[in-house]
């Protein structure tokens, strides 16, 4: 497919967001032309290599202030006032009883506007959006204005907390399809759009680059137990819980060590009780780190541990999966789909500390060729069912039939 997609998100490139760059990536590599459209991220602190060429290729919409905003909605309601306000009134509908003031959506309207100018002055035939939140109601709305047709990726759990004020069920009429990165993402949606729009949505997997995993295999040879545990510091993902289980350990005179990547607001708590535990030579903390970064700490450690309360199904779980690493996680959302327990890595019941400290035990007690060979089928389950290439092919496949069929709006 010659035809220019583009993707419409909303801070690019972001260290949480790597995994939609590989699938820019991945689809540039099976010759698609991709057209990369951010509201935010030219003046972010980037980390990776392949980051800084992403953020130079991006084009921003709230770049150069409010202005070209403004002038973007002029130029539009002068050349074509009946799509300028029936735009507008959709803008409203969603705006009327949402999650965030009307004035809120009125600034997405804008948005769109100043958007449209750059998607047909390219050609792009289509617009794929991530995350079912704002991202997704401006591609609505540019549609609406008589833009390309537009896709966006669900992943939960935000799109699954409020989808009537996230208006989920307009923002799937208007599409040309959905994607749900797991089958339980798939099955919520079901439950708040009508039955006729059930077709529109399609099951594609987040993708593993091979470069990834590459060379990377099980460390029998450590003997120092350490786990690593990744994601934003923040309450759904549970680090709070994982220290309490630690100090339950660490009570019992059981030796491990935990690695804490990633940073969010709830480090200084979580600071606080590692230090009122006094767990500082067991427990570190990372802060952000790159990609590569992020793999070093993975293949130095012998298992996974993520304790979340609500997820779609995170990456780390299959990437760590990927670097036959077993991992230990909560039997929520979309995790039962990859982690088989007893096989591939421990699931446990979200919020039970004891549940949780008893994984760790069970863990801590395994051999190393238990391990290993919990890493090996943790890594065919990985890439059976998300290798990047394979997964981004069903998404060209579905570009290409909304390039093919789409019609001015």
């Amino acid at each position: 497919m010659s035809s220019k997609v583009a993707y419409f998100i909303n801070q690019y490139p972001k260290i949480s967001h790597a995994f939609i760059r590989r699938e820019i990536l991945a689809l540039e590599r099976r010759g698609l032309n991709i057209q990369r459209i951010a509201l935010r991220g030219w003046d972010a602190e980037i980390i990776d290599a392949e980051d800084r060429e992403e953020q130079r290729r991006t084009q921003y919409v709230l770049q150069g202030g409010l202005k070209p905003l403004f002038t973007a909605m002029l130029k539009l309601l002068i050349s074509d006032p009946g799509r300028f306000l029936s735009a507008l009134a959709l803008a409203i509908r969603v705006g009327w009883r949402a999650h965030r003031p009307l004035r809120y959506h009125l600034v997405c309207f804008a948005e769109a506007c100043r958007t449209l100018p750059w998607l047909k002055a390219s050609g792009a035939c289509h617009v794929h959006a991530h995350f079912g939140t704002n991202a997704a109601e401006i591609v609505m709305l540019i549609r609406a204005l008589g833009g390309p047709t537009y896709s966006f990726t669900v992943h939960g759990p935000e799109e699954f907390d409020k989808p009537e004020f996230l208006h989920i069920r307009e923002k799937v009429r208007h599409s040309a399809f959905v994607v749900a990165i797991t089958s339980f993402a798939r099955s919520q949606l079901y439950r708040w759009v009508e039955y006729a729009q059930w077709p529109k949505i399609q099951v594609v997997h987040c993708g593993i680059e091979f470069a990834f995993h590459e060379n990377a295999s099980f460390p029998v040879t450590v003997d120092f137990p350490r786990l690593v545990s990744v994601g934003r510091l923040s309450a759904e993902k549970g680090q709070l819980l994982l220290v309490d289980a630690a100090h339950a350990l660490a009570r019992k005179g059981i030796e491990f060590e935990l690695a804490l990547v990633g940073d969010g607001e709830m480090r200084a708590e979580i600071e606080a009780l590692i230090a009122k535990y006094s767990l500082q030579d067991k427990v570190r903390l990372t802060g952000s780190i790159s990609t590569e970064q992020l793999r070093e700490e993975m293949l130095r450690a012998r298992a996974l541990v993520l304790p979340s309360f609500a997820e779609g199904l995170p990456m780390v779980i299959m990437e760590a999966m990927s670097l036959r690493r077993p991992v230990l996680t909560t039997m929520v959302a979309g995790i039962p789909e990859l982690v088989i327990p007893g096989k591939t890595g421990w699931l446990f019941p979200a919020g039970s500390v004891d549940d949780l400290t008893a994984a760790l035990e069970d863990f801590l007690s395994r051999s190393a060729e238990e391990l290993r060979l919990m890493g090996e089928a943790a890594y065919e389950r990985a890439l059976e069912r998300h290798t990047i290439d394979v997964e981004v092919g069903k998404l060209a496949d579905l570009f290409a039939v909304a390039c093919s069929e789409g019609a001015p709006a």
